[in-house]
């Protein structure tokens, strides 16, 4: 059986990256990314939830994310959740989520400092992506409604054939309608 580990995240960063360049020439970049949820209780009050995220994105991307990322960037992030244990000072084993990023995007419009901060997208490969319009947005809760009925499809043509047609064997010039099998 196949399994996921698939995360994606659009929020704001909640602390400007601290980036570590490692001994055997890696790098990598941890920050946090906050997500909001606004719901209406029983009671009619309007609640809102934060979420935090630990980030860590590595190598070319990590140096990226020092270049231009900042605390209060709006950002979209695909990755896969890292189980780590560790621990504590009073000698108990702890354990903590981290979102490894394989992708991510920059949202918003631009920054303060003149860096475009809308659009570009980075992939694990460390090539920036083609700039693109808008991350994917989750689809809207729709109420139950009765769907058409399916339409059936239109005729689809034959398209003109480019060589000679094969030869029909004999027997089969003379077969009736009885004789097709469908």
């Amino acid at each position: 059986m196949a399994s996921m580990n698939k995360v994606i995240l659009i929020g704001n960063v909640g602390n400007d990256p601290e980036v570590r360049y490692l001994d055997g020439g890696s790098v990598v970049a941890k920050f946090s990314v906050a997500t909001n949820e606004r719901y209406t209780t029983r009671t009619g009050e309007q609640v809102d939830q934060t979420e935090w995220f630990r980030v860590e994105v590595w190598n070319d991307q990590a140096k990226t994310i020092e270049k231009y990322v900042r605390k209060g960037n709006q950002i979209y992030v695909e990755g896969r959740l890292k189980t780590e244990t560790y621990t504590d000072r009073d000698g108990k084993e702890r354990f903590s989520l981290t979102v490894r990023a394989t992708t991510f995007q920059f949202l918003g419009s631009a920054r303060q400092d003149g860096a475009d901060g809308g659009g570009e997208s980075y992939a694990e490969s460390a090539a920036p992506a083609p700039r693109q319009q808008a991350a994917p947005q989750p689809a809207p809760a729709r109420q139950a409604q009765p769907q058409p009925a399916p339409q059936p499809a239109p005729a689809r043509q034959a398209a003109p054939a480019a060589r000679k047609p094969e030869p029909v064997p004999d027997d089969m010039n003379n077969a009736g309608d009885d004789d097709l099998p469908f």
